[in-house]
């Protein structure tokens, strides 16, 4: 059952320009053709503008052999950008899969790419965070911070924003790749920086959300939750919502900085690594219980589950009334967002750490056997 927690707050005042809902110009970037950063738009949502058929067909496959992904494309103009763990970002044209140009290096991208102004900005293993030209796959400018990226990049006026494990979120010029601040913490940076009116939201490894002021770089305000994640926070209106490793959902309203509620699961505790997907009346996400969660994003209250035969790392899509979904189980799900009902699953055998990106009435995911699947209607 939910339960509010009491909680120990670090605040400063917040400045008065807020307002619930704001969104900066990234968002005009979706509008249903575009998929530019891991969940899709700045504030992490994971909800998509774009359309599906009620059975999508699996239009093409691009099979890089012996390769893996964990990352989640991006969509942009008609191709979608990726990189696998052996080191090669593709571009691939969004209608047929056909190969536009590749960008190599000898470490491997755990990341997801983001992609703004025909740049692709994406993070390495090594530490190394690349802006690469999005129309010929040559390299901008390069970064390098002290540990390995795993987080997705987001945007902010004219920087570019990335969460290390060496514990420092860093704000660079997007078209320089100079320093305009960074920030570290206590513990490592795993998840994606979600960016609501001038702020930034990071849930650390050590234990706590950190609101931090974009323009400055200043930390505004932290809230302890308990226990590390990387999880990226999904905001909606004056929440944000993430779980951690401790297998707690929380929503942690951001303007007041203290947790509105939590949820766990008692009956099958693991750690969540599923960014959650939200919207009015519901908040998805999946779990290492094999369990795909929906609960009332007012309250917490347990909607419905549903039960996969393997972990569930990949972060869910809401696309209209369904959440499309994958498992390491090797299956990608369309669950109705009333009941959780299985609507559609397709089955490829290899399991899903990435998730799913919607654009322009199409769905692409990448599995760890190296394949990229799109999905839409013949």
């Amino acid at each position: 059952m939910p339960k509010l927690l009491t909680v120990a707050i670090s605040l400063c005042l917040l400045s008065a320009d807020s307002s619930a809902g704001a969104r900066n110009d990234d968002e005009l970037n979706r509008g249903g053709t575009n998929w530019p950063i891991f969940r899709g738009d700045t504030l992490a949502d994971g909800v998509a503008r774009s359309k599906l058929p009620n059975r999508p067909q699996l239009l093409w496959k691009h099979t890089v052999p012996g390769g893996a992904f964990e990352g989640t494309p991006a969509i942009v103009d008609g191709v979608v950008y990726i990189g696998d763990l052996d080191g090669t970002l593709f571009a691939l044209r969004l209608k047929d899969g056909s190969e536009i140009w590749k960008y190599t290096i000898d470490g491997g991208f755990p990341a997801s790419p983001a992609v703004r102004d025909s740049r692709v900005y994406i993070g390495d293993y090594d530490g190394g965070f690349h802006c690469i030209d999005a129309k010929t796959g040559e390299k901008q400018w390069f970064f390098e911070t002290n540990a390995e990226i795993s987080s997705c990049a987001n945007f902010f006026q004219n920087t570019v924003l990335v969460g290390s494990q060496d514990a420092t979120l860093y704000c660079l010029n997007a078209l320089s790749g100079e320093v305009a601040w960074q920030l570290m913490l206590q513990d490592q940076i795993r998840c994606s920086p979600t960016i609501v009116d001038g702020r930034a939201f990071v849930a650390g490894c050590d234990g706590q959300l950190h609101i931090v002021n974009v323009e400055k770089g200043e930390a505004i305000a932290s809230v302890p939750i308990n226990s590390p994640t990387g999880v990226t926070p999904a905001v909606r209106g004056d929440f944000a919502y993430f779980g951690t490793e401790a297998g707690e959902m929380l929503s942690v309203n951001w303007k007041e900085a203290k947790v509105a509620w939590s949820f766990a699961d008692n009956r099958r505790t693991q750690s969540i690594r599923s960014s959650p997907a939200v919207n009015k009346s519901v908040v998805v996400y999946g779990s290492r219980s094999k369990q795909i969660y929906a609960l009332h994003p007012q309250t917490g209250k347990e909607l419905w589950t549903f039960p996969t035969k393997r972990r569930v790392d990949s972060s869910p899509v809401i696309v209209g009334n369904r959440a499309f979904v994958g498992s390491s189980d090797g299956r990608l799900y369309a669950l109705n967002l009333a009941d959780g009902k299985k609507q559609w699953e397709y089955e490829t055998g290899g399991g899903f750490t990435g998730s799913p990106a919607v654009a322009d009435q199409r769905l692409v995911i990448a599995n760890d056997d190296g394949v990229v699947y799109c999905f839409g209607s013949k």
